[in-house]
């Protein structure tokens, strides 16, 4: 019996030195992402040189476009909502209405027009497109100091301006009660396809596509070391980018951090980390936010994300309609600032809009959209990332080794753990639970992402992190 005793721990140690020997073999060097140079334009790819001009961009508005939007909002169709469905079908038409006339009757564009363009924009081609930026640089540096870079990425369906509010707070933020220990000079572009940056022409214009095409453009502007932040797509752009890059970026700073490629250590703590959340290294609020997972995880998921499976799948097909109805359009983007902000505003008939947004922000979003009629190109983002399945890309399977910061708001729409985060991002050198917020921070908290930013970048700098990666 001894003897096959003896037997069995010979296999258990011949298996255990299999395991030791391939996690050492497989610790593989660290890799990059290549950078794609890829060219967008229509039809062939010239010869020639490209212009690399970099030129001044205002946002203007016609009277064609602005009578044209007022006939479409006047000839509106509603539907009549279910009794007492407040936003449990969605943007519920009786709050739409309120939002439809105020649109034709109180606000006023012309003025977020001005207010828009209080901010220094400026278009460049880069790889056969116009790209739209705005670039802020401190009004006063402190004595002996430099502006830190920093770019900043918008997602679905927000825009650049989604950073109007917190731009202040960190090109100058010793007027506003911050430290101004570091002051940065902010990048925000559109990303191609949304807005005011030209839409790709050619398929495949993915999030490493974005992130090269931000990368050539901070070189263009002479920065040669940055930080990047970004939540939605700017979350992921910004990590591909960190992944491109690794060298130049100094950090990266994200208030969204889903992990796409789940292990099986990941599946294992959905099911035990409500009952062993130390083994997994869950802290009490991970296990707050996340369970029981099958209401607030899987349920949530199949409930939220139906706009991505069609924009994944059919792009086109919804877009032609909201690209041809201003009140169509505002149902569809509006819905997804109440649900993201906080799930629980589904039980309010207004969505609990106007409990965290001003509604002259929230049409300055949707205009963006209208004006510059990008809302087909810019869901055509999902299938372009998407279409090949999740888990799949070379980026997702690579990790990013520049220093990480990561603001945790708690109505986030899903959570993700320090834990999990942590075998995407080697090198998380802050991760705070925030006290308040959804997904759409920079808008919604904006005190609260800069003081986060603001803490991290110290970090970073007092430490030089960036020197030791």
């Amino acid at each position: 019996c001894s003897s096959s005793a003896g037997i069995m721990l010979l296999e258990v140690f011949l298996v255990l030195g299999t395991v030791i020997i391939y996690f050492l073999l497989s610790k593989k060097k660290e890799e990059t992402l290549p950078f794609k140079e890829g060219w967008w334009g229509r039809g062939q790819k010239p010869d020639t040189e490209e212009d690399t001009t970099i030129w001044p961009f205002k946002v203007e508005t016609t009277e064609e476009e602005l009578s044209d939007l007022f006939r479409r909002l006047d000839q509106a169709r509603f539907t009549e909502p279910l009794e007492n469905s407040c936003f449990h079908y969605g943007t519920n038409s009786v709050y739409l209405r309120k939002v439809v006339s105020y649109w034709k009757n109180q606000f006023n564009w012309k003025k977020q027009v001005e207010v828009l363009n209080k901010y220094p924009q400026f278009k460049t081609k880069i790889q056969g497109i116009d790209i739209h930026f705005v670039h802020v640089k401190p009004p006063h540096l402190p004595e002996g100091q430099s502006a830190k870079p920093l770019l900043m990425v918008h997602g679905w369906p927000g825009s650049f301006y989604e950073f109007y509010k917190i731009i202040p707070l960190l090109t100058d933020p010793a007027s506003h009660g911050l430290s101004d220990e570091h002051v940065f000079e902010v990048i925000c572009p559109s990303i191609p396809g949304y807005g005011f940056s030209e839409a790709p022409h050619k398929k495949d214009f993915n999030s490493v596509s974005a992130a090269s095409i931000f990368y050539e453009l901070m070189l263009r502007l002479g920065f040669k070391e940055f930080y990047a932040q970004g939540g939605d797509w700017g979350w992921l752009i910004c990590t591909n980018l960190a992944q491109i890059a690794p060298n130049h970026m100094k950090g990266l700073h994200l208030n969204l951090a889903s992990v796409t490629k789940m292990g099986f250590i990941h599946l294992l703590s959905i099911l035990l980390g409500r009952y062993l959340p130390g083994l997994f290294g869950f802290q009490d609020e991970d296990v707050r936010r996340m369970f029981p997972f099958l209401k607030k995880g899987l349920y949530r998921i199949l409930l939220e994300s139906g706009y991505a499976h069609i924009q994944a799948t059919k792009p086109d097909t919804v877009g032609c309609g909201l690209n041809d109805s201003p009140v169509g359009l505002a149902a569809y983007i509006l819905e997804k600032f109440s649900t993201w902000t906080d799930l629980e505003f589904r039980n309010l008939e207004d969505g609990g809009l106007g409990r965290k947004f001003d509604l002259d922000d929230l049409l300055t979003n949707i205009m963006i959209y209208w004006v510059s009629g990008s809302i087909v190109s810019s869901m055509r983002f999902y299938k372009e990332n998407l279409q090949k399945g999740i888990g799949t890309q070379k980026h997702e399977r690579l990790t990013v080794q520049v220093p990480t910061g990561i603001a945790s708001f708690p109505n986030e729409v899903m959570h993700t753990p320090q834990a999990w985060a942590q075998k995407k991002y080697t090198n998380i050198v802050s991760f705070h639970f925030m006290p308040q917020g959804g997904h759409f921070a920079a808008l919604e908290e904006p005190e609260l992402l800069a003081e986060d930013i603001l803490q991290f970048v110290g970090k970073v700098e007092k430490e030089q992190l960036w020197r030791k990666k």
